[in-house]
């Protein structure tokens, strides 16, 4: 699902039949609705949670089969309908939009983890239940490439979500490294930032992989979409390796170069 932490990621791409296409759309408009709201600098406190509260009452009127107020939440209730999708997940996704407004910062990689299980892993369930894919096995391995995706944004976009106050990085783990907040701050590219975003990028990587056979348990097109995920993942990973975590003088987005490369892996590897 296209939502900034998923900008790099072809979710929802000409891969996938039309009539899913539509159906992730309607559910991108919900989430990126939210997100823009949580992330807005320029709206007030008190309205991000009042909005994002009325999101909360419109799923609530979806799932007692009431008619929502706004064409968004009714466009959502025909797909959750037809899908037979739980409000849970997109609950849950408010709940990590919602954290946003009153959590800048994360101790422990055991709390950033416990963020991603509301903020990125209910988009894989919702998506595996839109596939008629809801299997547990399934939700695990969907749960480890979607916070190993989550995480790799999180690296590339360090000095945007500073600008707004967030740091997405385990604080106990930048004390170990030798990381100040004044790494961020000042851009300061050293060995210390070196070897802590190589640590990074390396534990990111491993969930991708550990997710990885996701993609051959899915059959025909829903499995070759959830492998362009993971690789698109792994080439950004790639990207982030090779500049040795430098994301303050280099731009680690797909290029066109990259998508031709992942569509050779799509085709030709495991």
């Amino acid at each position: 699902m296209p939502t900034d932490q998923y900008e790099n990621f072809p979710v929802a791409s000409l891969i996938l039949p039309n009539h899913l296409r539509i159906s992730i759309q309607k559910i991108y408009n919900f989430a990126r609705s939210a997100d823009d709201i949580a992330d807005c600098p320029d709206l007030p406190f008190s309205f991000k949670c009042a909005r994002l509260q009325f999101f909360r009452e419109e799923l609530r009127k979806i799932e007692t089969n009431s008619f929502p107020l706004t064409t968004l939440f009714h466009e959502l209730s025909n797909v959750v309908n037809q899908y037979n999708l739980p409000i849970k997940l997109f609950e849950d996704l408010l709940d990590a939009f919602e954290q946003d407004l009153t959590v800048t910062r994360y101790e422990t990689y055991a709390q950033l983890t416990s963020y991603c299980e509301r903020s990125a892993n209910p988009i894989g369930r919702i998506l595996l239940h839109l596939f008629e894919q809801p299997k547990d096995e399934y939700f695990h391995l969907s749960d480890s490439i979607c916070t190993g995706l989550q995480i790799i944004n999180f690296l590339q976009d360090i000095t945007e979500d500073y600008d707004i106050n967030r740091i997405y990085l385990p604080s106990d783990e930048m004390k170990s490294f030798g990381i100040t907040e004044e790494h961020i701050e000042h851009q300061t590219f050293d060995l210390k930032w070196l070897n802590f975003m190589e640590f990074q990028v390396d534990r990111a990587q491993q969930l991708l992989n550990a997710g990885a056979p996701l993609y051959d348990q899915l059959p025909g097109r829903i499995g070759i979409e959830i492998k362009a995920i993971v690789k698109s993942g792994i080439q950004v990973t790639k990207k982030l390796m090779d500049s040795r975590g430098n994301i303050f003088s280099r731009t680690h987005k797909l290029t066109v170069r990259d998508l031709f490369q992942i569509m050779f892996k799509i085709a030709f590897s495991k």
